[in-house]
């Protein structure tokens, strides 16, 4: 298979494994197999990099990312479990199973890749490269679909190269994925909850846990969203969010895009020099440092729709929203 320029095609083994973890830990991007589909690694802790991934897929709604480890101890240093997760851990991973739990206070995973949320999902893989690449990385990857936003899932390396040929590094081929379809995710931060069918049967969950998931009703999600495949989620912070201000007001804090105006109150930059990239990678963690500063109302300076400004107004708005 021959890849367009900017994007490396390997075939799997543990040269080519090595170097795909070396392109991760320098930000880059790269395509591998899981038992599920093909997914686009980066790395977890790495804001930029997550922003790129967003910018490659095209039209990012900066849902939360599945955060992919190498085992359960990994797992254990990201999240909290509880005597449920232990439970579905133990029975599924590694395997299509994915679990959403209440991130620890010292989780180093890209408020980015959470959504601005306090909860994690997190998956250990079975397919033997995928938890070689891991296992070589030694951290968490966040993986999405390797494909373009709306396009069909990709199974095989053909259908992540039609997708994102000289948009990403690096495609690691193992051949077509074995079973086709996104994991399964069950939320537990309450009443063990079915998020999102996939690839384990909710049956054998249940089996495990003794008990019946339960299934969340159209719309319930709206805003507190948990993981991805479910409706966009976003962080709104306690303060009043005001968009488009090119002046800020006394008693307000300031979220700044580019050039920031003269200003004596709390002021964060979302990126001095105007870059979306970064402006990305700082969104959530911007908003929540703005709102435990004590501001009643953060004013936002306007930030450009193309690229990935469309996300980041996307969320903006969805902040500023009048709250229930």
């Amino acid at each position: 298979m021959t890849a367009e320029p900017g994007t490396r095609v390997l075939k799997a083994d543990p040269a080519s494994i090595a170097t795909a973890a070396t392109a991760l830990r320098q930000g880059g991007l790269v395509a591998f197999p899981t038992e599920t589909v093909y997914g686009l690694g980066a790395d977890a802790c790495h804001g930029e990099a997550i922003a790129r991934l967003y910018a490659a897929k095209g039209r990012p709604a900066f849902n939360p990312l599945i955060a992919h480890v190498a085992d359960v101890a990994a797992a254990r240093r990201l999240a909290v479990f509880d005597a449920a997760a232990e439970k579905l851990a133990a029975a599924f991973w590694p395997g299509p199973l994915t679990l959403v739990l209440p991130k620890r206070p010292d989780c180093p995973v890209a408020a980015l890749a959470l959504a601005g949320l306090d909860s994690i999902a997190i998956r250990v893989p079975s397919h033997k490269t995928a938890r070689a690449l891991l296992a070589a990385f030694g951290g968490p990857v966040v993986a999405p679909s390797a494909n373009r936003s709306g396009h069909v899932s990709p199974t095989t390396p053909a259908h992540v190269l039609a997708d994102l040929r000289g948009r990403i590094d690096l495609i690691l081929d193992d051949g077509p994925c074995a079973v086709g379809v996104e994991s399964t995710i069950v939320g537990l931060l309450g009443e063990p909850s079915l998020l999102r069918p996939g690839g384990l049967p909710r049956e054998e969950i249940e089996r495990v846990l003794g008990q019946a998931l339960v299934m969340p009703s159209p719309g319930e999600t709206d805003d507190a969203p948990l993981a991805p495949g479910m409706l966009a989620s976003h962080y709104a912070p306690t303060a009043r969010v005001r968009l488009d201000a090119t002046t800020p007001r006394q008693g307000e804090a300031l979220l700044a895009f580019g050039a920031a105006p003269p200003f004596d109150g709390t002021t964060l930059n979302l990126s001095p020099r105007g870059d979306l990239i970064e402006a990305a990678a700082n969104l959530f963690s911007h908003l929540r440092a703005l709102d435990a500063a004590g501001a009643t109302t953060i004013a936002v300076m306007p930030v450009p729709h193309d690229g990935l400004g469309d996300a980041i107004n996307d969320r903006l708005a969805r902040a500023a929203a009048p709250k229930p």
